[in-house]
């Protein structure tokens, strides 16, 4: 049996883990089923303490079977100050007249769009994910990486800012797990292979995908 995504705690004596799908409620956030938050202190707070400065329309949208370690952090747009002219001071967000002065040129500032997370990426402790970035499937993200730019499906990436360390398997490998998508898969029969899709080789998945589809056409 596969655990319930719609229980907060899916480890009844581990309160510091959590399913982020049920937990989160803002609408600016997207979490795909069985992505979990690991922390000691405040597991729960997840959308208010690690999702920062979302202020504007830009969402973050994290797909299936995430793991997201303790202190891993995601700064939305809002994050963002001005820099055209003498100052970077956000005047703006304290109202006023110096809102009413300002207000247009916060609203004219470039937006980098949404932060997207594929499916089955690991997240290392403390790592920091800037607004409009795009994680691949299967990316590894290395404890302490600051991640600036779009990282490409099963690369690991490390440092600050981070950089590709390694493709985790080689171009056709990737290929066959991006057409499998087991994250796709009915829950039940993701349970049925987990030890395959844990251990087993990309050529493997694919075999089990390939088996999947033939049943339903």
């Amino acid at each position: 049996m596969s655990p319930d995504p719609t229980t907060v705690h899916p480890l009844p004596a581990h309160d510091r883990v959590v399913f982020l799908s049920p937990l989160v409620t803002s609408p600016k956030i997207v979490v795909g089923e069985y992505t979990y938050y690991d922390d000691p202190d405040s597991a729960t707070d997840f959308e208010h303490r690690n999702v920062l400065y979302a202020y504007g329309p830009e969402r973050l949208v994290i797909g299936k079977y995430c793991a997201i370690a303790a202190g891993t952090r995601f700064l939305m747009a809002g994050a963002e100050h001005p820099t055209m002219g003498a100052s970077t001071f956000p005047f703006t967000m304290f109202g006023g007249r110096w809102a009413e002065q300002t207000l247009d040129i916060v609203t004219a500032m470039p937006s980098r769009g949404d932060t997207v997370v594929g499916n089955d990426v690991w997240f290392g402790h403390q790592v920091t994910v800037m607004p409009g970035v795009r994680i691949g499937d299967g990316a590894i993200i290395a404890a302490g990486a600051v991640v600036t730019t779009d990282v490409a499906p099963y690369t690991i990436v490390g440092g600050n800012p981070a950089r590709p360390i390694r493709q985790r398997f080689a171009e056709v490998d990737i290929q066959r797990l991006l057409r499998a998508a087991w994250w796709d898969w009915p829950a039940d029969l993701v349970t049925e292979h987990a030890r395959t899709i844990m251990a087993g080789t990309p050529a493997q998945v694919e075999s089990i995908a390939n088996g999947l589809s033939q049943q339903s056409s």
